[in-house]
Protein backbone atom coordinates (compact mmCIF):
# COMPACT_ATOMS: atom_id res chain seq x y z
CA UNK A 1 0.00 0.00 0.00
CA UNK A 2 1.28 3.55 -0.56
CA UNK A 3 -0.11 6.95 0.11
CA UNK A 4 0.30 9.57 -3.35
CA UNK A 5 0.29 13.28 -2.49
CA UNK A 6 -0.61 15.36 -5.49
CA UNK A 7 1.45 18.68 -5.66
CA UNK A 8 1.06 18.91 -1.84
CA UNK A 9 1.25 23.05 -0.56
CA UNK A 10 1.72 22.88 3.16
CA UNK A 11 4.62 21.30 4.57
CA UNK A 12 3.11 20.38 7.92
CA UNK A 13 0.77 18.20 6.40
CA UNK A 14 3.09 16.18 4.50
CA UNK A 15 5.96 15.91 7.43
CA UNK A 16 2.85 14.27 9.17
CA UNK A 17 1.87 12.05 6.36
CA UNK A 18 5.11 10.87 5.71
CA UNK A 19 5.52 10.55 9.46
CA UNK A 20 2.79 8.29 9.63
CA UNK A 21 4.17 6.21 6.37
CA UNK A 22 6.99 5.89 8.48
CA UNK A 23 5.70 4.53 11.80
CA UNK A 24 2.99 2.06 9.65
CA UNK A 25 5.75 1.21 6.77
CA UNK A 26 3.65 2.34 3.99
CA UNK A 27 5.37 3.79 1.02
CA UNK A 28 4.78 7.61 -0.38
CA UNK A 29 4.72 8.87 -3.53
CA UNK A 30 5.13 12.81 -3.92
CA UNK A 31 4.58 14.24 -7.37
CA UNK A 32 5.94 17.92 -8.03
CA UNK A 33 5.77 20.71 -8.05
CA UNK A 34 5.31 21.41 -4.20
CA UNK A 35 4.20 24.73 -3.20
CA UNK A 36 7.19 24.12 -0.80
CA UNK A 37 10.91 22.85 -0.45
CA UNK A 38 11.48 19.38 0.57
CA UNK A 39 13.68 20.72 3.00
CA UNK A 40 11.40 23.43 4.50
CA UNK A 41 11.89 23.78 8.29
CA UNK A 42 8.03 22.97 8.51
CA UNK A 43 7.98 19.99 7.07
CA UNK A 44 11.20 18.44 8.90
CA UNK A 45 9.80 19.88 12.54
CA UNK A 46 6.17 17.98 11.57
CA UNK A 47 8.46 14.60 10.43
CA UNK A 48 10.65 15.04 12.87
CA UNK A 49 13.37 12.51 12.90
CA UNK A 50 10.55 10.06 11.27
CA UNK A 51 11.66 11.60 7.59
CA UNK A 52 14.18 9.30 7.71
CA UNK A 53 12.62 6.41 8.15
CA UNK A 54 10.39 7.26 5.54
CA UNK A 55 10.50 5.19 1.89
CA UNK A 56 8.97 8.02 -0.51
CA UNK A 57 9.55 8.46 -4.10
CA UNK A 58 9.44 11.84 -5.79
CA UNK A 59 8.15 12.23 -9.63
CA UNK A 60 8.64 15.20 -11.25
CA UNK A 61 5.25 16.00 -12.55
CA UNK A 62 1.78 13.78 -13.31
CA UNK A 63 3.54 12.31 -16.53
CA UNK A 64 6.57 10.74 -14.79
CA UNK A 65 4.01 9.49 -11.94
CA UNK A 66 2.38 7.84 -14.38
CA UNK A 67 5.11 6.60 -16.77
CA UNK A 68 6.21 4.98 -13.35
CA UNK A 69 2.85 3.18 -13.16
CA UNK A 70 2.63 2.21 -16.55
CA UNK A 71 5.69 0.79 -16.59
CA UNK A 72 5.03 -1.58 -13.56
CA UNK A 73 7.02 0.45 -10.91
CA UNK A 74 4.04 1.20 -8.73
CA UNK A 75 1.26 -1.47 -9.26
CA UNK A 76 -2.13 -1.17 -7.81
CA UNK A 77 -5.22 0.88 -8.00
CA UNK A 78 -5.29 4.12 -8.12
CA UNK A 79 -7.64 5.54 -5.27
CA UNK A 80 -8.35 9.55 -5.19
CA UNK A 81 -9.87 10.57 -1.74
CA UNK A 82 -12.25 13.17 -2.84
CA UNK A 83 -14.91 15.46 -2.07
CA UNK A 84 -16.55 14.79 -5.59
CA UNK A 85 -16.22 11.06 -4.44
CA UNK A 86 -19.36 8.52 -4.96
CA UNK A 87 -18.42 5.59 -2.28
CA UNK A 88 -17.66 6.04 1.53
CA UNK A 89 -14.12 5.11 2.36
CA UNK A 90 -15.65 2.82 5.15
CA UNK A 91 -17.83 0.77 2.23
CA UNK A 92 -15.07 0.57 -0.20
CA UNK A 93 -12.94 -2.55 -0.67
CA UNK A 94 -9.49 -2.01 -0.16
CA UNK A 95 -6.61 -4.04 -1.66
CA UNK A 96 -2.71 -4.02 -0.04
CA UNK A 97 -1.45 -2.80 -2.99
CA UNK A 98 -3.61 0.25 -3.67
CA UNK A 99 -2.09 3.47 -4.18
CA UNK A 100 -3.92 5.71 -1.68
CA UNK A 101 -4.16 9.68 -3.52
CA UNK A 102 -4.55 12.87 -2.00
CA UNK A 103 -4.91 16.14 -4.02
CA UNK A 104 -3.34 19.50 -3.14
CA UNK A 105 -4.80 21.22 -0.23
CA UNK A 106 -5.59 24.12 -2.26
CA UNK A 107 -7.42 22.93 -5.05
CA UNK A 108 -7.40 18.62 -5.00
CA UNK A 109 -6.64 17.84 -8.74
CA UNK A 110 -7.25 18.41 -12.19
CA UNK A 111 -10.25 17.09 -14.00
CA UNK A 112 -7.41 14.71 -15.99
CA UNK A 113 -6.09 13.41 -12.93
CA UNK A 114 -9.94 12.49 -11.85
CA UNK A 115 -10.32 10.81 -15.35
CA UNK A 116 -7.34 8.39 -14.64
CA UNK A 117 -7.87 7.48 -11.38
CA UNK A 118 -9.25 3.28 -10.90
CA UNK A 119 -11.59 4.86 -7.94
CA UNK A 120 -12.61 7.82 -6.06
CA UNK A 121 -13.64 7.29 -2.45
CA UNK A 122 -15.37 9.70 -0.29
CA UNK A 123 -15.38 10.86 3.63
CA UNK A 124 -18.95 11.37 4.43
CA UNK A 125 -18.89 14.83 6.60
CA UNK A 126 -21.88 16.98 7.96
CA UNK A 127 -23.93 19.21 5.91
CA UNK A 128 -22.12 22.85 5.25
CA UNK A 129 -19.02 21.23 6.39
CA UNK A 130 -16.37 21.34 2.68
CA UNK A 131 -13.36 19.45 3.65
CA UNK A 132 -10.95 17.80 6.40
CA UNK A 133 -7.60 18.17 6.74
CA UNK A 134 -5.47 16.48 4.14
CA UNK A 135 -3.18 14.53 6.91
CA UNK A 136 -6.41 13.73 8.24
CA UNK A 137 -7.80 12.06 5.66
CA UNK A 138 -4.65 10.06 4.60
CA UNK A 139 -4.78 8.65 8.62
CA UNK A 140 -8.67 7.97 8.19
CA UNK A 141 -8.52 6.48 4.93
CA UNK A 142 -5.10 4.33 5.12
CA UNK A 143 -6.11 3.05 8.51
CA UNK A 144 -9.12 1.71 7.19
CA UNK A 145 -7.23 0.18 4.35
CA UNK A 146 -4.82 -1.14 6.12
CA UNK A 147 -7.40 -2.25 8.52
CA UNK A 148 -9.43 -4.64 5.83
CA UNK A 149 -6.07 -5.75 4.36
CA UNK A 150 -4.85 -6.67 7.53
CA UNK A 151 -1.68 -4.75 6.60
CA UNK A 152 -0.70 -3.09 9.93
CA UNK A 153 2.57 -3.84 10.94
CA UNK A 154 3.30 -6.09 14.13
CA UNK A 155 1.30 -5.88 17.04
CA UNK A 156 2.51 -3.51 20.32
CA UNK A 157 4.83 -5.48 22.75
Amino acid sequence: MRICLFEPDIPQNTGTILRMAACLGVGVDIIEPCGFLLTSASLKRAGMDYLEAANYQRHADWQAFEQARSRGDLPGRLVLMTTKGAVPYCDFEYRADDILMLGAESRGVPDQVHESVDARVVIPLRPGMRSLNVAMAAAMTVGEAMRQTNSFPGTPE
